[in-house]
Formats: structure tokens, sequence, C-alpha cells
């Protein structure tokens, strides 16, 4: 991999107020700095979603879970948790009755659809890696019936013994909010991890930047392009690393495209021991795993996300890996196996 120099991570105020966001289903909180350029119905829905962050969930009794991988340390992080709505429009090949009898035959309540947010740590070779960073508190569910809390990752960072300062690379598997708004200081726009390299997809990365894509993309996305390419042009210390390279030691990317065109999942091989950072490509077990044929509509091109999600955990089961993802039940980590037409996580209790 190319070496790179770290440099100052700065983002300003006014460029932030436009940062990554899903247009139309979550949004992050203008800066004080720019929160005067907001519109009514913006401040509306911010006051509205302000008065509905009571998730019915609640948080583990104790907010990390670590474990080894080989001669790795791994941690995991509750950042927080999605109530999700149920949307006719969540599948588009599966109706919410189905969804429905999906969560219930996991374990879930069907009241709404649980999605857990988890932020991993990984100690290795004297090396800090964070991977993905979570919402920091600034991602939104404007449907009124949704709840969306995130932000917890740097408390029970700092409760495990880890110290936020020491964090020497942040791996970003894809650009929406909730993996990448935990870099920024709410409000303040500030460095969470001043020190640190952020290494993202190559492919992910040429994908948003590139001015064209704005005319190419249907009308709902494509404020999430211009968002993009006016924050990532300002991350002085960001590497892209294409292919599948050993991104730091002992870690490899793995292109898993679909869920947006560089997704990316993680690789840790350590002695005799493997761990597949499946990130998105396997969020919501008990429904994507259960009915992997199913098409979401977070994701980008459903059918790319089907096909690397079905070539993903066919290679961690025939490599007897563990595996883990943001969007799994807590602590995140489990293995995975067949189950008639699907696929079935067991997750580790903390």
């Amino acid at each position: 991999m190319p070496k790179t120099t770290r440099r100052d991570f700065v983002v300003s105020a006014a460029v932030a107020s436009a940062a990554f966001g899903l247009d139309g289903w979550l949004s992050l909180p203008a800066p004080a700095a720019a929160r005067h350029k907001h519109d009514a119905r913006h401040k509306r829905q911010a006051r509205h979603t302000q008065q509905a962050q009571h998730p019915k969930t609640p948080d583990p009794p104790l907010g990390y879970v670590r474990y080894t991988v080989g001669e790795a340390e791994v941690t995991a992080l509750y950042d927080g948790i999605w109530e999700k709505a149920h949307d006719p429009a969540y599948f588009s090949n599966a109706s919410i009755e189905e969804t429905k009898q999906a969560l219930a035959a996991g374990g879930f309540t069907t009241d709404f659809v649980t999605i857990p947010i988890t932020v991993f740590v990984v100690k290795l070779k004297g090396k800090i890696i964070l991977c993905d960073a979570g919402g920091g508190d600034q991602v939104q569910a404007f449907n009124p019936q949704s709840v969306f809390v995130s932000g917890k990752m740097i408390r029970h960072l700092k409760e495990a013994g880890i110290d936020p300062m020491g964090i020497e690379t942040v791996l970003v598997s894809h650009f929406h909010p909730d993996h990448i708004f935990g870099l920024l200081g709410k409000n303040t726009d500030a460095p969470v991890f001043p020190m640190a390299e952020i290494i993202v997809p190559a492919a992910e990365y040429k994908f948003w930047t590139d001015p064209s894509v704005i005319g190419r993309l249907p009308e709902g996305r494509r404020a999430l392009a211009q968002r993009i390419q006016a924050v990532v042009s300002m991350w002085k210390n960001v590497l892209p690393v294409g292919g599948e390279d050993e991104v730091v030691s002992g870690i490899r990317f793995l292109s898993a495209p679909g869920h947006t065109p560089g997704h990316t999942a993680f690789h840790l091989s350590s002695g005799n021991e493997q761990l597949m950072f499946s990130n998105d490509t396997v969020y919501v077990p008990a429904l994507c795993a259960a009915h992997p044929g199913w098409h979401g509509v977070f994701d980008q091109d459903a059918a790319l996300a089907e096909a690397s999600r079905r070539k993903l955990i066919d290679r961690v089961i025939a490599d007897r890996m563990l595996i883990c993802g943001t969007h799994f039940p807590w602590s995140g980590l489990g293995t995975i196996a067949k189950d008639g037409a699907g696929y079935a996580v067991a997750v580790r209790t903390a």
C-alpha cells in the first residue's frame, strides 16, 4: 500500500452543513454556523425528530464487548439504534407482512425493524484501527414513527479503555451517514480523530466525487452526490485504496459493491483465525441473510448487492470464518450457516 503523510483533517461548518445524507430518508442537522440557512420545513422536521428520540429498545448493560481473533483484539462498541417504521418501499420484492414474518421468525419485535449500530476497533501488531465511525448523534429519521439514535460510540470507546486520540487509522466501508458522521464533532465539525489516516475504497471515492455522476443518478440520489463532492475534497488525510489490498497489517479490503458502488468489507486474518467485517453487505440478518434475494431500498444496485451478499457469505462459510456486521444484533459478532434457501446468523451474546 502506498505510504501517505498524515495531514490535518478539516471540514468547515459551512461545508458540513451539506454533508453526506440519504436524501429523503436521513439527514444531518445543520451546525450552528449554518443553521440559519435551513428553511422552515427543515426546522420543523428537526424539532419533530428531536422530540421522537426515545427508543423502546434498551441499551446493552455494557456498551462494549472485547474478544480475540488470533492475536488481534477486537472491541465492539454500541453506537445506537434505528427503530425503523415499516414501509412498503423497504424491499421491492417483499411486503410489510413478509418483513414482519421474517422478524418474528428471528425472534424480533414486529412493531418496527430493529437496526442496531455497532462500531469495531481492532488492535493488532501495535496498531489501533477503527472500522467505520457510527452516526455521531447527527443522523435523523424524519418519519415520525421511526427513531434514530447514535453517537454513543465515543463514550463506550473510553469505557473500554481506548483513548480516541490513539486511533491511528480509520477504515471506511462506504459513505452512508451512519458509518461516517462519527468522524465529525456535532455542531463544531471538529475532527473526532485528528491524528488518524482515513482509508477509503477507491471505487467509492471515484464514483461519488465524479462531477458527471450527478446527472446520471436518480433525482432522489443527486443531493447525496453533491454533498459528498462538497466534503470529500476537504479531507486532507484521506487515502483511497483500490483493489483488495492489505490496507493495514492483517486487514484487507474486500470489494462488495451494490449497497453503494464501492461498498467494501474488511477481512481480518491473524494466525489460523479469520473475521469478516461484512459492514452493510449483510444488514439486518433476520431479513437479508434469511432472505438474501430481497432487494432493499438502501441498496443502490440491488441485484449487484444480492450477488455480493451471496458471494461474501459463501466465502465466510467455506473458510469457516467468524462474521460481524454494523447492523447485526448486539454484540455484532457471530457465525453464519446455510439455512434452507437462505442463511442463519448465530450472534454471540455479550
